[in-house]
């Protein structure tokens, strides 16, 4: 049979390729293959090549990491370049609690909570929850009470398990029983023999950095089922274990991110006097929680192992590109959730020779100078001579979307009904990994249909998007800022008004003033200037010259200026500035992390009377616009405007712009005097 007939593996046409190469044959050229006993072996070959074919599609994909499906399989093939996935993280709460111990007849001098079940849940989510400690916690008694303040629990049952070395045992394994551990939890102590009282604590590593002989570390690798196995040194890299050594190791078996977001415990744990070892049973006030577990994740994904995996191997250990610097972080930095590096090479000017690193934590904002100063420290194992790290705060980049839906009447209950659905779909959206990351874009077409497939009722929705950056003012100091949008500006107003923002006030200048912009000729730059507002409609320039705006790059400059109040003060002191994009389509770009701001989300649900059927006509359809409204400011909490010729009282809403109406040609900014200015003494960037 040529070879070229075995291109077909489909059952039926493996079957053809049998008949034809039967009838190829002078002996078979008039055989009736259907009507014959013949048949059914004919069957029989071709169910055989087609199960054989399957089998070795399947096992060829299974040894490439690209393709294998099996985590089995693809953990093994990580396995061999080094890669070990990440195993469930146990969630982290903060509690207290007190011992009150005035009844005692003999009162001890400290208490210890012992190490494992410190407290259980409240029924959360039709579940219980335990949460442990790892080590012993002692504290003293003062005046009767024993203090247990700022307990971090994690939750997980706490199991132990034994080993003994046995050197006739060439080919012993030491393999954790549990799967759903959590590997960062994973503690060993190490004794010459069971009975010994002599101990001596192992410690977890991934690299043979500042290893020894003598050393005393342990491996883990992630083998079938989810289990992990412990690996220990041979003498060469690590101490290695002796006949007879007993090896103790406790861990903890987490549910995973299930259990993030707990707040109620119940004490169960157990108190014992450091001296007497007597348990503490009674004068144990109730759990008091400082902080919700948080943090919780489930075991890496075969995804994130295929793409995290060769670049690992790819880095060898050192961190030169930025790639590498992508890829080792979250290995020295467990808790990041989202990450972004970036040469110095790429900005404008160029910092050669740096590599900037943008990390978002997992619970949190930013970074911490303490956690920033340990990263810096851990990655200087990796790199090179001649690279300086630059850890720097992510900016959030807001998005701000007003949905106009339109809903046939005859296919829903009611307008609340509809605007609950479409808001249950943009959240989940809003809290998808679509945003919420660096590099993330914000696809407009796919947003759009999110809303129109949430219900048959919906018949189409008029949708538009503005982008947000959020300024944090220093006050009552002379300072330059630079705000970065990252997304080129749509010019919608050539006579200016393009860039809106909340109120400020700022030194030599009566009142409250807002940000706007006047475009140059070409269309690329423009001009900054700062103006009041005599009335929603009358804005009056009062400062002409006070900063420049690239609106192809998507960034404004503001020349050094002294604020000394802003309308927006949630703890920090914050301008609202806001811009449409040129495109609908919003990328984070470089540190800017993207995010929808549901609070700033506006849904209106409208009756489409013509497929409806009430108005075929179409003469009373009730038309959006697509585009962004003609206010002049954002809104920015209550102010009362005080200008030289009285005062004016302007109330704001914090959920939607303030003032509305188009600017009269009259105030064009290019028309407008420069009323006012003022000077620096001193500059800083935000």
């Amino acid at each position: 049979m040529p070879l070229v007939n075995f291109a077909n593996l489909d059952f039926d046409q493996i079957k053809t390729s049998i008949k034809d190469y039967l009838r190829s044959n002078s002996n078979f050229t008039d055989y009736d293959f259907e009507g014959s006993n013949l048949s059914v072996i004919i069957d029989v070959l071709a169910y055989n090549t087609y199960i054989t074919s399957y089998n070795a599609n399947m096992i060829s994909n299974e040894v490439f990491i690209d393709s294998a499906t099996l985590r089995e399989n693809v953990v093994s093939l990580a396995r061999n370049i080094g890669y070990v996935p990440k195993s469930r993280t146990s969630s982290r709460a903060n509690i207290s609690f007190f011992v009150d111990i005035s009844e005692y007849t003999t009162k001890p001098e400290t208490i210890t909570l012992n190490k494992g079940i410190v407290c259980s849940t409240i029924a959360f989510g039709n579940e219980n929850y335990t949460f442990s400690i790892l080590d012993d916690k002692t504290v003293q008694v003062i005046d009767n009470i024993a203090s247990f303040d700022n307990i971090d629990v994690y939750e997980g049952n706490y199991i132990t398990t034994n080993f003994i070395i046995n050197s006739f045992d060439p080919n012993q394994r030491f393999i954790l029983p549990n799967s759903l551990i959590d590997s960062s939890s994973i503690q060993i102590t190490v004794k010459p023999s069971q009975l010994s009282d002599i101990s001596r604590k192992y410690r977890q590593t991934n690299n043979l950095f500042d290893i020894n002989s003598e050393s005393p570390i342990f491996f883990i690798q992630e083998i079938e089922d989810e289990r992990y196995e412990i690996i220990f040194g041979d003498g060469v890299f690590g101490k290695k274990l002796e006949d007879s050594n007993y090896i103790e190791v406790s861990y903890l078996v987490s549910n995973g991110e299930s259990s993030n977001g707990i707040s109620l415990f119940n004490f169960s744990g157990k108190l014992t006097s450091s001296r007497e070892g007597v348990s503490i049973v009674s004068g144990i006030s109730l759990v008091t929680t400082n902080q919700s577990s948080f943090s919780g994740k489930n075991i890496e994904s075969v995804e994130s192992i295929k793409k995290y995996a060769p670049r690992i191997y790819s880095s060898q250990n050192r961190a030169v590109t930025s790639k590498d610097y992508e890829s080792i972080i979250p290995i020295v930095y467990p808790e990041t959730e989202s990450i972004s590096v970036f040469g110095g090479e790429e900005l404008s000017p160029p910092q050669f020779g740096k590599v900037y690193v943008c990390v978002k934590p997992t619970n949190g904002a930013y970074l911490s100078n303490l956690i920033k100063d340990n990263i810096k420290r851990e990655i200087k194992k990796y790199s090179v001579a001649g690279i300086v790290l630059e850890i720097i705060d992510l900016k959030y980049l807001y998005l701000e979307i007003s949905i106009n839906a339109y809903y046939n009447t005859n296919l829903a209950k009611s307008t609340n009904a509809i605007s609950s659905i479409i808001s249950n779909n943009v959240d989940r959206y809003s809290n998808s990994t679509e945003l919420n990351k660096f590099g993330a874009r914000f696809k407009y077409s796919k947003f759009l249909k999110i809303i129109d497939d949430s219900s048959d009722a919906v018949t189409s929705n008029i949708t538009t998007v503005v982008m947000r950056r959020d300024l944090k003012a220093i006050l009552n100091s002379f300072a330059e800022y630079e705000i970065c949008f990252g997304n080129r500006f749509h010019i919608k107003n050539e006579n200016g008004y393009n860039i809106k923002s909340s109120g400020f006030n700022v030194s030599g200048i009566i009142g409250t003033v807002f940000i706007s912009d006047i475009p140059n000729l070409d269309k690329k730059t423009g001009s900054i200037f700062l103006f009041k507002l005599n009335s929603p409609t009358q804005p009056e320039i009062v400062k002409k010259s006070a900063g420049t705006i690239d609106y192809i790059k998507g960034e404004i400059n503001l020349f050094p200026i002294n604020i000394t109040r802003t309308s927006i003060n949630n703890e920090l002191s914050l301008i609202e500035i806001s811009a449409s994009p040129y495109s609908n389509d919003v990328i984070g770009l470089q540190d800017l992390y993207l995010q929808l701001d549901m609070t700033k989300t506006v849904i209106n649900i409208k009756p489409d009377n013509i497929s409806s059927g009430y108005d075929t006509s179409g003469l009373n359809y009730i038309v959006s616009s697509s585009y962004v409204n003609g206010n002049l400011v954002r809104s920015g909490g209550n102010l009362n405007e005080i200008s030289q010729n009285g005062v004016n009282t302007i109330s704001a809403s914090t959920s939607s712009s303030s003032f509305e109406g188009d600017l009269s040609p009259s105030q064009s900014p290019r028309q407008s005097p420069n009323l006012s200015s003022s000077s620096s003494s001193s500059s800083s960037y935000y």
